[in-house]
């Protein structure tokens, strides 16, 4: 029977699941996950989940007793007749037939016999005597818990099998035992507190005893006297109350005790320790209630935190705490809103009060009629809550309605900011228990009537609505400011002399503009907050009317004063007097002035006390809210946020100065040229005007003058985004300096180094509780270098770890491991690729040498590695021989020699003493002796034979080759009591102790000698892997940078590690690996010649074929799960490795050895969370199930992952089936099994995912998640173990103050890009986020203060960010950048963000340029939300002015400027082709005034320059040359130049701009999924027209049509080197946007592919579309898709697309009057005429299109006719008009480029207009649509096909595409090419 209890049965094939049902709904439960125990499992749907375990249990016993087994599927049978008895839920009826067949046949083959009674009471009481009784003291928890659960499934059995009266009294008694212990036998997460079976080692810590025994603690705590459970902690005792599920008293039990153990752990005397220190108990109660405690003087109530004289201090505080995380852990989607959740506890904690106060638990009151289950807490409170949030979520439509419709998660937790919140009525539970019937709805609809008003819809404090107004509204300070300077500096240029006497008075003009501007903000915010105002207070609505009044006020008093004080003519230097001192007669208009400046005044007066301002902010009093009343809104967030007066100082300055810099640059290069030729331009007379006058008489000057000025404004606007990453860029460079950033970035640098890491490593890493650690360290610095044991075992472990990634081969592992020290060594000892050759070069140095001793001794030391290596060589020789010898004589014989060595060193005349020549045959003999030692050898006589005989040569070597006089120095050695003669006879070194231990261990030293001896070659390029060298050179490096010491491994920080998954790669399968493609090509081959070397060391390694260890190499090599999981579980060996170092020294070894097992799992716990994980396992997709297993291996691999899910379940209530929501913690077995185990199961009130699906996977696990630091890793990321090993350093960061009295909130790590090592593309980003990661976020952090959270590798104060809302938003669209909104979030809330450059995670990026784009459209969609939403708003507002620079230059500015930057050239080209068009270009070039000074054309350069954004590039040179050093940065910038780097970077500017526009017009940021997998494959045709058509193609086309007809219209007047230069950088962006996808697209200009891609892009345009046709697949489709914005915008969105439109009417307005058949005619009749044209046109396509529809049949021939007809008609028309009316060639051709635009224009509106068009014309428009991609598509096509007639054209391409792999020797064409190896 062990058999079948211990082990799965045995494997049955699928072929007996013919019969099986649909798995869509299926289930599986923690048991076996193989053979024939998933068969029946697997089949069982969600509403029969209790039906599972007992099929689990029969095919677990079946082999030992097949007719229980029978019984348990009549009871499973019976069971879901009973739960389902018609069968309605899904599945069932398939279950009920497999069972009733399967029974039938087991009938069949049992003989049943009548005593199946008597027989399964006995199997039962046997299982349960010795699976249960007596494995308590030998088995595990998990072990016992197993048998719990069978034990139970076969009692139920029994119970079905036996009537009640038949049951016997044993098994009654044991049933009951099971019963009454059901707690004992759960499965747990890391502490089995009262789990049977053998305690685990963190169960023996006296602090986890005492935290518990304290939660334990429930005395005089008022019971229940009906609660049927015994209590047995606080826990139980709220539950009792309150009703919290099981599940989540067990998690929030652990998380406590866990929690108040790595508090109280700190700085503790472990061997005294008895009891929880109450100061712990306090401490977690002050960070877990500080933002309780502010909501409540927020609000100004007091705090229901509140004790009894009772009762004790610390048992009343941990009830509280307790009652907190119990809300908070059954919270679900109520977690994202932290003051609901404070508004719960607030009440909660007021009914504790009165049940202690009142001594009486409200169960034993007399009006209660029921009690409260476990779901009463989620049933009366969270989910009508849930309910609210899931109907306001409903609304969005799936992110596309307006965010003004509905209420998202910051609407309804704003709500809890006001005190409306306390007018919903709480019902206490002293008022009486509620019912089912009552608690469903009650507190849902009181909420929704507090936040909704009849039928209008209310949005709380702000709205976000779709416009740009947002940028103005929410940075109008800098908009402000940027527009007065300009104003100033325009005035101030336009004035010949700068002290005119009218210049300052025109200058203080700016104030008017200053007061016009505000007024303006204040309407847009006034405007923008209207549908708020229902929720606002009544201080805040007059508030916002005041500041409109005074706002006004100002903008009509100001122009007012001015035009009143312009009666003053006085001189510059009066007017300056007066202005400054004489106010006896001041003018009104200065007064006004000065009345108008005492706001910013005070606000200046702020800016420089900011400690002052954050208590007068964080204050409640009324008085000081009276007074901030004005300065801002009263909100809950954004107060406290200024710190320090030095941080306050340092972005000043640098803001201070750049703005400097860039206003003279604008005044000096931009403003003032273009001055003059202005003045020139209004003095000119403009006689011929080409175009008709749309005004008559009115002057064409303005339209020069904005043509002009327009792109040199924005250019103003913009370029301070340029100066911006000038100034990060240098001043991030001096920072990393500072930081000794790139002190070690080469092997050789590595060598000089080495030596004094050891000291470096022991202050960094090794605890030491002196007091002169620091003196200590520098004195080791200084002194000898010595063996460091501790450096020595992690500097191993980080070689070894490297081994098994197969970075390093095994030839190189040895070389850089570092040799196991013993305590008698006397010389330090170093890697061998430091001492490689130095032994072979001192010999060969030897062997002609003829100089003194202290020559010889001189150039030994000049290199202290050789110095090293001689001296261990030596002794090591020594060692190793002395422990072979058994003889003393020959003991006697080395010792003489080796007393020689030393005399004839100490007397300095050791190359007289020894024949220095002879040192190489003795080298060579040393080699054959330890080659001897190192082969294995099966006969031991052998051995010692060969030994014997290599020592006897090396002896004789040395008496008559080395030594000068052997004789003398060795006469006298023989053994006492034999004759010379038996001396003579007896052979040397016959005696072998080849056994001796010493030598058996000490193979690892003979080896080292060896290659000490005989490697010749130099170690340089050891090792040879890059990412090897990497990561030595940088931990080497962060070795010696600024971190905290490590502390203990018992008072370090706890944390854990957050990976949220949804249906990525986890482990790629072996069919996955060699699966080709159509090229040929699978991913294994690809990775092989990709990584090359690490494959070859993987094969060494190995030294076989698994395809499973295959399958874990490659995996290694992407980016999936199973990546990301090895790398997190670095941190555990890390701190395995540091508890065995902490503890390896100390006295008292049961205890300590008990610590070194249990801390790991103390303060270190991973969470995978996997929302999906149980859709996985019922999916019928077979790659969703190898998910699902590959998931269950990882947990298999590492015993402490952990994966959190949502199971959905069907439960039938009312004969109607209800689907269920469980949030659920599994984990792996142990080695008896392997199958998952269930830990914690907590019913949701519904489905998770109603905003964003990330923020809300994350946000169900965050519960299960421990500690008190949180690091979130994303599913692309990667962990190194030497980078692990610095955990402990980075978590000391949160006990360091930072400006004043800011404590970090989330720490900033730096990542390495991984994937960037193959193709240029890869290259590119990876430069670009590693400069971004690096030395941008360096500059974010300090001085700016503005980092935020842009990615996972942030390390989380988790008990700060769990009280404020998590670690992300969720909102749905509106968070769609969910990273940054939690950085966001940290801010407003008082945190503070830091960035730290000494610790690094990796991170893989998208690789292919659609990926790649795709990535960027969803970082400028997210960016695009981030202006609309609240968050961006109040830190534009609330920060000073210049953080807010900072953090408007650094998010949403960068986009905008992006976006200006676009913008730019389209309002150059077309001002441009305006002044062409009319011949004012003409005109104004050929007036002698301009043509002589060239000033206009200069001026224009500028634009030219800062369009092309090339010194965007800076961080990323800063950062290489840093890090890398000059040369290589200069290299890389010149190769990035040379494969194009500028067309990509181009390419993506586009991209921003696009996405970036259309999000904040129309709406549509839609996550986008990227793959993230390998790409150097050939993207078609048609996939890239898709994604580029609308975003790139379009605009680049329309950018390159301006530009000719500027050059054709504009070309024989323009100087044509000039115009160059001018125009370069714009046919350059046309040029990019137009042809990179194809430029970068492997094997883009093959002929081939080429050929293919057409015939796939005509079968896709002729594909019609319909319902279910993807767009990939069809055109219409594709076309349909593209316009899915346009569905959902709104009024002002489609009015703006269709004013956007009309631009490409200027075209037909502009070419028809240059027509030579227009004959220089201005009349409107020549524009009407054009469009006359385009009627006729579209009139006799419609004709032709419903002639072919109508005219069928017998009127076939006239249709006929009607189509010769029209023609004929068509050919004569153009005829016609050749010969009367001159038209020609030319014309033609300026026709097309005239109506072409005009057609797509007309396109674009009918688009805008569907919802009118549709019932129309909408055919004949999609049709026009086709006609029009074709074209473009064709446009697209020429010059690639033309180009790939040319084979050298592929090659070049390909070269620039993968030089990286050229570069280091890959064999990238045989990928392209698809050629394997034979």
């Amino acid at each position: 029977m062990i058999r079948g209890i211990m082990a799965s049965s045995s494997g049955t094939s699928r072929s007996l699941l013919q019969r099986k049902m649909s798995r869509a709904q299926a289930i599986m439960l923690d048991l076996p996950n193989n053979g024939k125990a998933t068969v029946d499992t697997e089949i069982v749907p969600s509403s029969l989940a209790p039906i599972a375990p007992i099929l689990r249990v029969a095919n677990e016993i079946e082999k030992d007793n097949p007719r229980v087994a029978h019984l348990c599927h009549v009871y499973a049978f019976k069971k879901a007749k009973e739960m389902d008895p018609t069968s309605s839920g899904r599945g069932v009826r398939q279950l009920k037939t497999y069972l009733a067949n399967k029974i039938e046949d087991e009938k069949d083959e049992l003989q049943l016999q009548r005593t199946d009674q008597i027989e399964i009471q006995s199997f039962y009481q046997e299982f349960y005597e010795k699976y249960i009784r007596r494995s308590q003291d030998t088995k595990k928890p998990e072990e016992m818990a197993k048998f719990y659960q069978i034990a139970m499934v076969l009692y139920d059995v029994l119970k079905n099998v036996v009537p009640s009266p038949a049951v016997d009294y044993k098994t009654n008694r044991y049933a009951e035992e099971l019963k009454s212990k059901k707690e004992q036998y759960e499965h747990y997460n890391v502490l089995p507190l009262y789990s049977v079976g053998i305690k685990p080692a963190i169960m023996k810590l006296p602090e986890i005893n005492a935290a518990f025994q304290t939660i334990r603690n429930v005395q005089n705590l008022p019971m229940p006297r009906a609660y049927v459970t015994f209590i047995n902690d606080i826990f139980d005792w709220l539950s009792s109350l309150f009703g919290f599920q099981k599940g989540n008293v067990a998690n929030q039990r652990e998380h406590l005790i866990l929690l108040l153990t790595n508090l109280d752990m700190r700085a503790k005397d472990h061997q005294s320790y008895y009891e929880l220190d109450g100061i712990t108990v306090k401490q977690l109660m002050d960070e877990i209630f500080e933002n309780y405690i502010s909501w409540c003087n927020y609000l100004h109530k007091k705090p229901h935190i509140r004790f009894d004289q009772d009762y004790a201090e610390q048992q009343i505080q941990l009830v509280y705490i307790a009652l907190y995380l119990l809300i908070w852990g059954e919270a679900s989607n109520i977690r994202f809103m932290p003051e609901c959740i404070c508004y719960i506890f607030h009440n909660m904690a007021k009914d504790v009060y009165e049940t202690l106060s009142r001594k009486e638990h409200p169960v034993n009151s007399p009006n209660q009629t029921v009690a409260p289950n476990e779901e009463y807490f989620l049933r009366t409170i969270i989910t009508p809550l849930y309910q609210v949030l899931f109907q306001e979520a409903s609304k969005n439509k799936e992110g596309r309605a307006s965010h003004s419709v509905w209420s998202n998660y910051d609407d309804i937790n704003e709500f809890f900011w006001t005190e409306k919140c306390f007018r919903i009525h709480w019902h206490s539970v002293f008022e009486g228990y509620l019912s089912v019937d009552l608690a469903e709805g009650q507190l849902r609809k009181e909420i929704l009537d507090q936040i909704s008003s009849g039928k209008f819809h209310q949005k709380i404090n702000f709205v976000e609505v779709r416009t740009f107004w947002q940028l103005f509204r929410s940075f109008h300070r800098m908009w402000i400011f940027f527009i007065m300077a300009f104003q100033a500096m325009l005035i101030v240029a336009w004035t010949p002399a700068i002290f005119d006497k009218d210049v300052l008075r025109r200058v203080l003009s700016i104030f008017i503009t200053s007061a016009i501007l505000n007024f303006l903000q204040v309407t847009v915010d006034t405007v923008l907050s209207f549908k708020a105002w229902r929720s606002f207070e009544l201080s805040q609505t007059v508030r916002y009317l005041l500041k409109l009044v005074i706002a006004a006020l100002w903008a009509v008093v100001l122009p007012v004063g001015y035009s009143s004080s312009m009666q003053y003519t006085a001189g510059f230097m009066e007017s300056f007097n007066r202005w400054i001192g004489h106010f006896q007669n001041p003018s009104l208009y200065n007064i006004l002035v000065l009345l108008y400046l005492v706001p910013d005044a005070l606000a200046a007066a702020l800016f420089f006390f900011p400690s002052l301002w954050d208590k007068m902010e964080l204050l409640n009093w009324h008085i000081v809210n009276l007074v901030m009343w004005w300065a801002q809104p009263k909100v809950y967030v954004g107060r406290g946020m200024h710190g320090d007066i030095f941080s306050l100082l340092k972005y000043t300055m640098f803001w201070i100065i750049l703005l400097i810099v860039k206003l003279a640059f604008s005044y000096y290069v931009e403003i003032l040229p273009l001055v003059e030729p202005t003045k020139v331009i209004m003095g000119i007379h403009i006689e011929n005007y080409l175009l008709p006058e749309l005004v008559p008489g009115a002057t064409h000057k303005i339209g020069v003058i904005v043509a002009i000025w327009g792109p040199t404004v924005l250019v103003y606007f913009m370029d301070a985004q340029i100066w911006y990453a000038i100034f990060s860029a240098l001043l991030g460079g001096i920072l990393g300096v500072f930081r000794h950033l790139g002190e070690i970035r080469t092997l050789s640098m590595l060598r000089i180094r080495f030596q004094s890491m050891p000291s470096a490593f022991s202050y960094r890493f090794v605890p030491s509780s002196s007091q002169d650690t620091k003196l200590k360290h520098m004195q080791d610095r200084s002194s000898k270098p010595k063996n460091n044991p501790n450096f020595s075992q992690m500097w191993n472990e980080f070689i070894h770890s490297m081994r098994m990634e197969d970075l390093i081969s095994n030839r190189e592992k040895d070389f850089l491991l570092l040799p196991h020290f013993s305590g008698d060594d006397s010389a330090a000892q170093w890697p061998l690729f430091l001492l490689a050759s130095k032994i072979p070069a001192a010999l060969n140095m030897a062997k002609d040498f003829k100089g003194k001793h202290s020559e010889l001794v001189k150039m030994i030391k000049s290199d202290d590695y050789m110095h090293s290596a001689i001296t261990e060589c030596y002794e090591t020789l020594n060692h190793l021989i002395d422990g072979l010898l058994e003889d003393e004589a020959d003991k006697k014989t080395i010792k003489k020699i080796n007393d020689h060595i030393e005399m004839s060193i100490r007397e300095k005349k050791f190359p007289e003493k020894f024949k220095m020549s002879g040192l190489p045959l003795l080298g060579v003999k040393l080699d054959k002796f330890l080659y001897i030692l190192m082969t294995d050898c099966e006969d031991d006589g052998v051995c010692k034979a060969q030994i014997t005989k290599a020592l006897q040569s090396i002896m004789d070597t040395i008496q008559h080759d080395v030594m000068v006089d052997s004789q003398r120095v060795l006469e006298g050695v023989q053994e006492p009591g034999h004759s010379a003669q038996h001396q003579k006879e007896k052979q040397s070194f016959e005696k072998i102790n080849f056994h001796n231990t010493e030598v058996k261990f000490g193979r690892e030293k003979v080896k080292r000698l060896h290659l000490l001896l005989t490697v010749k070659e130099s170690a340089e390029n050891v090792p040879q892997n890059l990412e090897a060298r990497r990561r030595i050179t940088f931990f080497a490096n962060s070795i010696f940078m600024s971190m905290p010491r490590a502390p203990k491994v018992s008072d370090m920080h706890s944390f854990s590690v957050l990976i949220p998954y949804y249906k990525e790669e986890v482990i790629f399968s072996d069919e996955e690996l060699n699966k080709e493609t159509e090229d040929g090509i699978s991913i294994l081959f690809y990775l092989r010649k990709i990584y090359p070397d690490e494959w070859t060391n993987f094969q060494e390694r190995l030294n076989k074929n698994d395809k499973e260890e295959i399958c874990k190499w490659a995996s290694y090599r992407g980016q999936t799960l199973a990546r990301s999981v090895r790398g997190m579980m670095y941190y555990r060996n890390a701190l395995e490795l540091q508890c065995s170092v902490e503890f390896n020294d100390n006295a008292v070894f049961n205890e300590d050895y008990t610590r070194m097992q249990a801390l790991p799992d103390l303060k270190f716990s991973f969470v995978v969370s996997c929302q999906i994980y149980g859709a996985l396992k019922s999916s019928d997709d077979p790659r969703d199930q190898s998910r699902q297993k590959d998931i269950q291996k990882l947990m298999l691999m590492y015993p402490s992952l952990r994966v959190a899910y949502i199971d959905e379940r069907e439960e039938t209530v009312n004969g109607k089936p209800r689907k269920v929501y469980y949030s659920v913690l599994i984990k792996g077995g142990e080695k008896f099994d392997d199958y998952e185990r269930e830990i914690y199961r907590i019913k949701l009130p519904g489905p998770i995912k109603i905003g964003e699906g990330k923020p809300e996977n994350q946000n169900h696990a965050i519960i299960f998640t421990r500690g008190e630091a949180l690091q979130t890793i994303d599913m692309n990321q990667d962990n190194y173990f030497e980078e692990a090993f610095k955990m402990r350093n980075i978590l000391e960061e949160f006990k360091h103050s930072y400006h004043g009295h800011q404590k970090p909130t989330i720490l900033g790590l730096r990542e390495h890009i991984f994937t960037g090592s193959v193709s240029s593309l890869a290259w590119f980003m990876s430069n670009q986020e590693n400069s971004f990661v690096t030395i941008g976020q360096r500059c974010l952090a300090s001085p700016l203060r503005v980092r935020f959270h842009y990615g996972h590798p942030d390390i989380f104060d988790r008990i700060f960010h769990i009280t404020r809302g998590g670690i992300s938003k969720a909102s749905k669209t509106i968070n769609l950048s969910e990273d940054i909104f939690a950085g966001f979030n940290s801010t407003l809330r008082g945190g503070y963000v830091t960035h730290h450059d000494y610790i690094q995670v990796g991170k893989g990026r998208d690789v292919g340029m659609n990926q790649i784009s795709f990535f960027e459209a969803k970082v400028a969609n997210g960016n695009g939300e981030q202006t609309l939403s609240r968050d961006v708003y109040r830190l534009g507002h609330w920060f000073d002015f210049y953080r807010m620079l900072s953090f408007y230059f650094t998010t949403v500015g960068f986009y905008f400027n992006s976006m200006v930057t676009v913008l730019t050239v389209y309002v150059f080209l077309y001002g441009r082709f305006y002044m062409v068009m009319s011949g004012l270009e003409r005109d104004i070039l050929n007036s002698p005034s301009i043509h002589q000074s060239k000033a206009l054309e200069t001026a224009l350069v500028s634009q030219s320059v800062f369009q092309m954004g090339m010194l965007l590039m800076l961080p990323m040179v800063m950062e290489t040359c840093l890090e890398k050093g000059f040369r290589k940065a200069l290299g890389d910038f010149i190769i990035m130049q040379l494969q194009l780097a500028p067309v990509f970077f181009t390419f993506q500017l586009g991209t921003k701009a696009h996405y970036f526009g259309r999000t904040i017009l129309h709406g549509g940021s839609k996550y986008r999924a990227t793959g993230r997998g390998f790409v150097v494959f050939h993207a078609k045709f048609s996939e890239n027209y898709r994604q580029y058509s609308r975003s790139h193609f379009v605009k680049g086309l329309e950018l390159g049509i301006l530009l000719v007809l500027y050059e054709v219209y504009g070309g024989s007047y323009h100087s044509s080197n000039l115009y160059l230069f001018i125009t370069f950088s714009m046919w350059f962006l046309v040029v990019s946007w137009l042809f990179a996808p194809f430029i970068f697209n492997p094997s883009g200009f093959d002929w081939q592919k080429t050929v293919d891609d057409w015939t796939d892009w005509k079968r896709w345009m002729g594909i019609h579309g319909g319902i279910g046709i993807q767009p990939d697949k069809s055109w219409e489709s594709w076309w349909e898709e593209e316009q899915d914005h346009l569905k959902y915008t709104t009024t002002l969105g489609m009015v703006l697309e269709v004013v956007l439109a009309l631009r490409f009417f200027v075209y037909q307005y502009g070419i028809v009057y240059h027509l030579d058949i227009a004959h220089h005619s201005k009349s409107f009749l020549v524009y009407g005429f054009s469009w006359a044209i385009i009627v006729v046109a579209v009139v006799v396509l419609k004709m032709v299109s419903v002639g072919r529809q109508f005219f069928v049949g017998d009127l076939h021939l006239l249709f006929r006719m009607l189509k010769a007809f029209l023609s004929i008609a068509l050919l004569a028309i153009p005829i016609v008009l050749f010969k009367v009316y001159g038209l020609n060639v030319s014309d033609l051709f300026a026709a097309i480029l005239a109506l072409t635009p005009t057609g797509w224009g007309l396109l674009l509106i009918g688009q805008a207009f569907r919802p009118f068009l549709e019932k129309l014309c909408w055919d004949s428009i999609k049709e026009v649509a086709r006609a029009y991609d074709y074209m473009m598509g064709l446009l697209l096509f020429t010059p690639i096909a033309i180009l790939s007639w040319f084979p050298f054209v592929s090659e070049l391409q390909t070269r620039l595409l993968f030089n990286q792999a050229f570069s280091r020797g890959l064999q990238i064409s045989m990928i392209l090419s698809g050629k394997k190896d034979k």
